[in-house]
């Protein structure tokens, strides 16, 4: 499943030099998992859909500069929940940016936070647990967040 959106917070990001930047739990997942495509106008040359993929590569996502976001997954739920927090990873660095200095945390500690979020099912060290059932469980909250926001989806 592939997910592309033209966001508020998403659109701000891509048009950051930096693009993501790992100041939040929640960007956390995708730090060194994310590819970036320059803009180059309405993608409707294959030459650029070409450039596209290769963009993306094995990447969990991708911020299209100047444009939006993008993410893919195995399944409708794995693609939705990796946009669900890319969009708040993005909207919490607009919110940190206008807050005053940021900190971000060592390269050691994103990537041992992006691997617990890519490798549940592997314990990173000695007494951590794992988490094979994170995905689930935030798939389940946000169906019933949806049901009653809007009862009726279903039909």
């Amino acid at each position: 499943c592939v997910l592309h959106t033209h966001t508020r917070a998403g659109c701000a990001v891509a048009a950051q030099a930096a693009g993501l930047l790992p100041l939040n739990q929640m960007s956390m997942e995708f730090y060194g998992r994310l590819g970036y495509h320059d803009y180059e106008g309405i993608a409707l040359s294959f030459d650029e859909q070409q450039r596209l993929v290769r963009d993306l590569g094995d990447h969990l996502g991708m911020i299209l500069r100047n444009h939006g976001l993008l993410t893919v997954g195995a399944s409708v739920k794995q693609a939705f929940l990796r946009m669900y927090y890319l969009e708040k990873a993005c909207d919490i660095q607009i919110a940190a940016q206008a807050g005053g200095e940021l900190v971000i945390p060592p390269d050691a500690v994103c990537r041992r936070t992006e691997r617990q979020f890519n490798e549940p099912y592997q314990p990173q060290a000695e007494g951590e647990l794992s988490d094979p059932d994170g995905i689930d469980l935030a798939w389940e909250a946000l169906l019933r967040m949806l049901e009653r926001i809007a009862p009726g989806y279903r039909d």
